[in-house]
């Protein structure tokens, strides 16, 4: 006789093998790629340890473009800069939709600019970029708002009086107050509790997003909401920060001047009174809610963990740090106010900071692209709703646009003549018409915020220390680094 047990592992594998067959199949119609298997699909592929090169090693077998099943769900890779190129640029009204996942449906709904796609996507973000622009205009715009915070985070580092400090929670508190004074119109102190928190659920939230367990909820949406785990916190986390949020909003309800308005709350205030009789507007207070969840997600995390790399790196390389002091203090006199414009005048300093941002590579991949029509990408017809994943790490590190791909070298970004020249396929903040709202402000961070700092401090490791790690902690598809200690001692 057959027991209940044997029959249940026949069915079993019976399925698992009906699944292999249906995968193999659906699996002709896409660029070649692993073979995908039941429930893990092409994952099987991919190193334990996610790194830069992880996806270039699979297209070394597969080609430019490959298929990396997740589950049943198909996603294609581009891999080197012209295979990115041609989805980004040529096509890139067709690749404007976002792919709505399961743990993206539950959390972000469809709404703001990041997860959002079609007509909600391109009122919020023509809205954003505008506000933004606005905004910047005047002597208390956002290059004073940068310059305002760079000011006390040196004053921070000078407290500390050259001794060994972790300086992420510093940064990374500057860097959300930027955000804060640009959304909410005030910056907070070191010391409000309140905000240390939300600054603590942005930076878990974006160590989450790449988690193995964002994946798992994805493949079982139906399973995770009852089981604990950090997807639980994330949660919790996202509804921290909307309530942190609905307050200021209240707040500027209350405060604000219609005739004046004086930050990115009340100019979205504005509008939605502006089109309250506009049936096609999508200017609600729920969009406002996750459109200023989006710029903390995206603003804050991506330029503070570069920072942090900017810093590790010139401890690493000592000669590259005491080039870019030399620039510094040889250009700009000791009260001079830094302004962004200033990096015309710095052009080893301004190759210095676009070789971080390329060595560093803080998003291993690009943000995921759906595409919302037909398309032809390398010889390969693609069908609308298919995902489509940039490989942003195999254009930084390709051979064939950085001498030097693996390695940190400021002259990726320096002519013969020592004159600064940015290459296209220099592209941390992606191409196209979703290319990142805030790039304008996170590289008016980057460059106001490490100067300011190389400056005033010398940066060195703690007295029997000898080196510092450069490499990034794996695990995600997010590149930060190991937790380190510096001395920053005043000139």
């Amino acid at each position: 006789m057959v027991g209940i047990t044997q029959l249940f592992a026949i069915a079993t594998v019976c399925l698992l093998f009906f699944q292999f067959l249906k995968l193999r199949k659906a699996s002709r119609h896409f660029p070649p790629g692993p073979t995908p298997l039941p429930i893990i699909g092409g994952l099987w592929r991919l190193d334990l340890r996610l790194s830069q090169e992880t996806y270039t090693k699979i297209a070394k077998d597969y080609g430019k473009i490959f298929t990396m099943w997740v589950g049943h769900k198909p996603m294609i890779i581009l891999n080197g800069f012209q295979a990115v190129k041609e989805a980004l640029v040529t096509h890139s009204e067709e690749l404007t939709g976002r792919p709505v996942t399961p743990f993206v449906a539950a959390t972000m709904k469809g709404k703001g600019v990041l997860f959002a796609t079609g007509h909600i996507w391109k009122q919020q973000r023509h809205f954003s970029l505008t506000t933004l622009r606005n905004l910047g205009m005047g002597k208390k715009g956002l290059e004073y708002r940068v310059q305002q915070e760079a000011n006390h985070l040196v004053e921070f580092f000078a407290s500390k009086r050259g001794q060994a400090m972790n300086p992420s929670f510093a940064i990374f508190h500057t860097v959300s107050n930027v955000i804060s004074s640009v959304v909410f119109g005030h910056p907070f102190s070191y010391d409000d509790e309140n905000f240390r928190e939300l600054v603590k659920a942005v930076m878990f939230m974006f160590h989450f997003l790449p988690s193995p367990f964002h994946i798992a909820y994805d493949l079982f949406p139906w399973l995770m909401p009852y089981v604990p785990g950090p997807h639980q916190k994330a949660f919790a986390c996202l509804e921290y920060g909307h309530t942190f949020i609905r307050g200021e909003i209240r707040s500027h309800e209350e405060t604000r001047n219609p005739n004046d308005p004086q930050d990115f709350i009340d100019y979205y205030l504005d509008q939605i009174e502006k089109t309250k009789d506009d049936p096609y507007s999508t200017f609600d207070e729920e969009n406002m809610l996750h459109v200023i969840t989006d710029f903390f997600a995206a603003g804050t995390e991506t330029t503070s963990v570069t920072l942090l790399w900017a810093l590790a790196y010139m401890v690493a390389h000592p000669d590259v740090q005491e080039k870019v002091q030399q620039e510094l203090h040889a250009i700009l006199t000791p009260s001079h106010e830094i302004r962004y414009e200033d990096r015309k005048r710095l052009p080893y300093t301004n190759a210095v900071i676009h070789e971080v941002q390329r060595f560093c590579n803080v998003l291993l991949v690009g943000s995921f692209r759906e595409c919302i029509k037909d398309i032809t990408l390398q010889g390969f017809r693609i069908k609308k709703g298919t995902v489509i994943i940039p490989d942003v790490a195999s254009v930084l590190y390709d051979p064939e646009h950085w001498e030097t791909p693996h390695q940190f070298n400021p002259n990726h970004f320096l002519d013969k003549d020592g004159h600064f020249f940015c290459k296209e396929a220099f592209i941390p903040f992606a191409v196209g018409h979703r290319v990142c709202v805030g790039e304008r402000l996170a590289q008016t961070e980057l460059f106001i915020v490490f100067t300011n700092l190389l400056r005033a401090f010398k940066l060195q490791l703690p007295e029997g220390i000898k080196s510092i790690n450069t490499e990034p902690v794996t695990g995600g598809l997010a590149m930060v680094p190991h937790p380190y200690k510096i001395c920053a001692v005043p000139y």
